[in-house]
């Protein structure tokens, strides 16, 4: 195979074919997958407690609004909340709007935690990324959010 068939960049028409768009965004996946499972591996954290986590680094949400981003039933996210409570990661707060529901935060430990983690994982992803340019990596990030937001329908 020569230079020019085995660099699918190298071929516009491969950039615009369904499969190889697919082909290429599960490889990445898996390779993100592996990213987060390595670095949550260090605190003993699932993929699922990683974002939790991520979620709660920069805000308080209800418990059925975490169960919405995180796509988990009442009485799985119950379950979640308990094992990280548990382990001192995050705690329940009366819900301002609600006086029979809460919300949930970071403890100082669980923000440490999510702090390290985060920056590692950038470390990670950053070296992944470090063979595109500076250009690429600002498209990167922006194809990979507009693609994200499609999920929320």
């Amino acid at each position: 195979m020569n230079n020019e068939t085995s660099n699918p960049a190298s071929q516009p028409s491969a950039i615009a074919d369904t499969s190889s768009i697919v082909d290429g965004l599960a490889q990445l996946s898996y390779v993100i997958q592996s990213v987060l499972g390595r670095s949550g591996a260090v605190y003993d954290l699932s993929p699922i407690q990683l974002r939790l986590l991520g979620i709660l680094r920069d805000r308080e949400p209800s418990m059925k609004q975490l169960a919405e981003r995180l796509e988990l039933d009442k009485s799985s996210i119950t379950g979640l909340i308990d094992r990280a409570e548990r382990r001192h990661l995050v705690e329940r707060i009366p819900s301002p709007e609600d006086r029979r529901g809460f919300h949930v935060r970071l403890t100082p430990d669980g923000r440490r935690i999510a702090r390290e983690i985060g920056g590692e994982i950038e470390r990670r992803i950053g070296e992944l990324v470090g063979v595109l340019t500076e250009a690429e990596r600002g498209q990167l990030a922006l194809l990979a959010l507009k693609v994200a937001e499609v999920r929320k329908v």
